[in-house]
């Protein structure tokens, strides 16, 4: 078994929905149950990826044969649920901050190592614990902090004025790991000086705030009125979110190996070189993303 860490980042609000809500808002995203994070499950990549591949052959022996045929084998390629990794938050300053907390980095940490991504988890920094950010975290030449009328450094993210911790190299070193691994060019200097590490606390919070909701409502053709009790609101996670999880490539048996886990995990690189669309509501443009692997090198697990 062959495995990489995959990076999906949107570049339109991502609607990953649960079927009808019980709350205020009728079509709520996916959350993890317990954290209360949202993510994107493995289904809806494997499925939209399946919809992107038009060689048939190559459809069946890298995701499995359809639904009529789904005992005959396996396919070649499993995906994990895709989970948080940058919450993109509005700031005062800076327009907005990728957030990120010290849970998730955990985790993200345990996910590198499970995919035995060496040349990464030798970049990575020690893991951070939610006793050491009780202030937020942001790198030396930053956008978003500002001072306050006594002088104090500032990130004034959606209602919240978080104190500035003066260490910065815990934040730049993070900051440099995503950057190199999610973005390229001109953007790399653009996520950094927008990178902010925040407590799971702080995180929970925004998590509640900072999601996209929108009233949506269907208008009667005849008279184009509004039709009687059409009106509904959706959420969504906000454009320039970034999720990660796992692909793996798997080698079944002898009779059962349709497609080497080298050679799976090149077609699927190939597959994701454009933008794919994930969750609902694709023709009112939600989920536009870009998908990329990790640059380290996955192992075998």
């Amino acid at each position: 078994m062959k495995t990489k860490i995959l990076y999906t980042h949107a570049l339109s609000p991502l609607h990953a929905g649960t079927g009808q809500g019980i709350g205020v808002i009728d079509l709520p995203i996916a959350r993890e149950k317990a954290t209360g994070l949202p993510f994107l499950p493995g289904s809806s990549v494997k499925g939209s990826l399946r919809d992107v591949c038009d060689d048939k052959e190559k459809q069946k022996n890298l995701f499995g044969p359809e639904k009529n045929n789904a005992d005959l084998h396996a396919g070649s390629v499993q995906f994990s649920d895709q989970r948080l990794l940058l919450l993109p938050v509005r700031s005062l300053k800076g327009t907005f901050a990728w957030v990120t907390s010290p849970y998730i980095l955990n985790r993200f940490v345990r996910d590198a190592r499970d995919a035995d991504a060496n040349s990464l988890i030798k970049t990575v920094p020690t893991p951070l614990s939610n006793e050491e950010v009780q202030e937020c975290f942001v790198i030396d030449k930053n956008k978003l902090e500002m001072k306050d009328d006594k002088g104090n450094l500032k990130v004034y993210l959606e209602d919240l004025d978080l104190t500035v911790s003066g260490d910065k190299t815990k934040a730049q070193a993070w900051a440099d790991v995503f950057a190199n691994e999610i973005f390229t060019g001109d953007w790399q200097s653009f996520f950094k000086e927008r990178f902010c590490i925040v407590p799971d606390d702080v995180l929970n919070f925004l998590l509640d705030t900072a999601t996209e909701i929108t009233a949506r409502i269907s208008i009667n053709p005849e008279t184009k009125t509004a039709e009687d009790g059409q009106l509904w609101y959706e959420e969504a996670l906000p454009c320039e979110t970034v999720l990660f999880g796992l692909a793996l490539a798997v080698k079944i048996g002898k009779e059962t190996v349709r497609v080497e886990p080298e050679v799976a995990l090149k077609e699927i690189s190939n597959l994701i070189a454009k933008p794919v669309q994930f969750g609902g509501k694709a023709t009112v443009g939600r989920g536009l993303c870009r998908l990329t692997f990790s640059k380290a090198n996955g192992g075998a697990i």
